[in-house]
């Protein structure tokens, strides 16, 4: 790009800062999706996304290793403050993965007790209907036999 930079490097940069456009919409969208399933999905999809920076990222590092001799120490400079913002912005966008992580995980455990609540509760109704059934029916045939007593006195 600008100071005539190796065109190796120049694609890698274009590329990541490629992905970090697409992570940045990813993680907009993510916030208008309501089911917890397809938000997991998107995000492993922003993950897998994620590791494509790191590797090329890596790769950017080993393009600057190789050209390094053949670069003045003032760009080399430059090329390496230009990895680490890269290395900087990626692990902003894995904080906020493992921050949507959690909000999903913390989201699907609240869902997932509602739904054991719910057949917690259904079991205690069903223990509290086969307890309360029989002794119902004896009040009922005792009070109906004492009602038959009553009309024969």
């Amino acid at each position: 790009m600008a100071l005539g930079i190796p065109p190796q490097l120049a694609s890698i940069e274009k590329e990541v800062q490629g992905i970090f456009k697409f992570l940045a919409t990813g993680f907009q969208r993510i916030d208008k999706i309501k089911d917890a399933g397809r938000q997991s999905k998107h995000l492993e999809e922003l993950s897998a996304r994620m590791r494509g920076a790191k590797s090329r990222i890596k790769e950017f590092d080993v393009e600057i290793k190789v050209e390094e001799g053949k670069i003045n120490p003032e760009f080399n400079k430059l090329l390496t403050e230009k990895k680490q913002f890269m290395i900087t912005e990626r692990n902003s966008y894995v904080a906020k993965r493992r921050t949507y992580t959690s909000l999903i995980g913390n989201r699907q455990e609240s869902l997932d007790k509602d739904s054991h609540a719910g057949s917690a509760q259904d079991a205690d109704v069903c223990v509290a209907s086969s307890w309360l059934s029989p002794r119902l029916h004896a009040l009922h045939f005792f009070l109906s036999c004492f009602s038959c007593q009553k009309q024969i006195l």
